[in-house]
Parts: structure tokens; C-alpha cells; sequence
């Protein structure tokens, strides 16, 4: 007499099972091992972040301070190298790599640099900047776009422009970047790139401090079409 499918059904489980268990005894070895491995890398990653990674945040984050007052009062050579035994920002991003405060410190880098007129030197540490703030962010890829623009690489400055604005997505950095964007087309003398440009301040952004005289660009370049 055949089995019924539900028998059948029963059985094919049964083997399933019993090959399982099999493999578990053959491999027991193996996935013990597997599984303090695991365990000890969760382990080692706990400990690096508590005694290693936590420590040097906080010594990081303490010796950034004197830099950043440098920095805000524009004293560029100082925020870099440092004064007096306080470390610039380029010390901190050295001998603190992996930290948060050596990610911020590259940001800080770069804009001195753009502020030194280093370009090169300041769309590097920028570009090593990794920022979770949209706003330093977009201000990041802006500082970079205007390192190019000062460099005449006017395609790669438009790239970043454009990153800006779409990082920023607010009524003050995106139409200040989408203006720089349409200057940038400009010198390229894509008319049309620019207009667009323009255009999307006016409809975008009309309260903006850059679409009270917007039209004017747009005049200007839609004359040249």
C-alpha cells in the first residue's frame, strides 16, 4: 500500500532532521569553535572601544580646543601647526586617526588651507572628512568645490556644488551653492546649465538672500542663449 502524503510529508522531515543532527555531531568541533570565535571578536571589539578608542576620543577631543580657537579667529598657520605646545590640526589628525575628533579636525584643515590659498592641500583634507552633519557636510563639498573653482577646474567644482546643494537641502547653504553652481557654468559658458541654475533659486528657494537679485543672473545668461 502506497503512503499517504501526509506520511510521505512526515518522513521527509524526519530525514531532514536526522541529517541535521548529523552534521551537528560530525562538525560539534567546528561550530564550538566557530562560535568562541565570535564570541572572543565581540569581546576584543568591546575592549578596543572601552580602553583604547574611549581614552583617545577624549584626549583628542581635549587637545582640539585651543586649535579651534585658532581657527575661529582666523590665526590659519596656528589652527595648523599649532602654538606653544598646543597641536594643530594636523598633529591631531595624525596621532589620532580613527577618531572623531581627527575626522572633524580634517574639515577644520581644509578650510584653513582654501583660507591659505593651499587648494590642493585643502581639497584633500576635505575630501577625507566623512561628516554625519549635513551642514558641515554640504559646507565640506562647497569649500572643495570653491578650492577647484580657484584651481580653474571648473568641472570638478560644479561635482561638488551640486553634492552641496543636495546635501544641504535648506533655504540657506543649497541656493548659496546653487548661485556658485550657476557662476560656474558661466565660466564654462554653459548658458543653459546656468539659467537652470538660477531658475531653481527663484522657485526653490524665493525667500533667500540670493533670489531677492536672482533674476538679474538669469537675464544675463538667458541674453546669451
Amino acid at each position: 500500500m502506497s503512503k499517504t502524503p501526509e506520511a510521505t510529508t512526515v518522513q521527509v522531515k524526519d530525514d531532514n532532521l536526522a541529517q541535521v543532527s548529523k552534521f551537528t555531531r560530525e562538525n560539534q568541533k567546528s561550530l564550538i569553535f566557530i562560535a568562541s570565535a565570535i564570541v572572543a571578536m565581540i569581546l576584543v571589539y568591546v575592549l578596543y572601544q572601552k580602553l583604547y578608542l574611549a581614552p583617545r576620543e577624549a584626549k583628542a577631543a581635549d587637545q582640539m580646543a585651543m586649535a579651534q580657537d585658532f581657527w575661529a579667529k582666523k590665526d590659519w598657520d596656528k589652527a595648523i601647526k599649532g602654538d606653544a605646545g598646543y597641536p594643530g590640526f594636523e598633529k591631531i589628525v595624525t596621532e589620532y586617526s580613527n577618531t572623531k575628533s581627527a575626522n572633524l579636525a580634517c574639515f577644520y584643515l581644509g578650510v584653513a588651507y582654501l583660507n591659505k590659498g593651499e587648494y590642493r592641500k585643502a581639497i584633500e583634507n576635505l575630501n577625507n572628512y566623512r561628516g554625519d552633519d549635513a551642514m558641515a557636510a554640504a559646507e565640506a563639498f562647497g569649500s572643495t568645490g570653491d578650492a577647484y573653482v580657484e584651481l580653474k577646474d571648473y568641472g570638478n567644482a560644479a561635482s561638488y556644488f551640486k553634492k552641496a546643494v543636495d546635501k544641504a537641502s535648506n533655504n540657506f547653504l543649497s541656493p548659496l551653492y546653487l548661485k556658485k553652481l550657476g557662476l560656474v557654468y558661466e565660466a564654462q559658458n554653459d548658458n543653459k546649465s546656468a539659467a537652470d541654475a538660477y531658475k531653481s533659486i527663484k522657485t526653490d528657494y524665493p525667500t533667500s538672500a540670493e533670489a531677492q537679485n536672482i533674476e538679474e543672473y538669469i537675464a544675463r545668461v538667458e541674453a546669451k542663449l
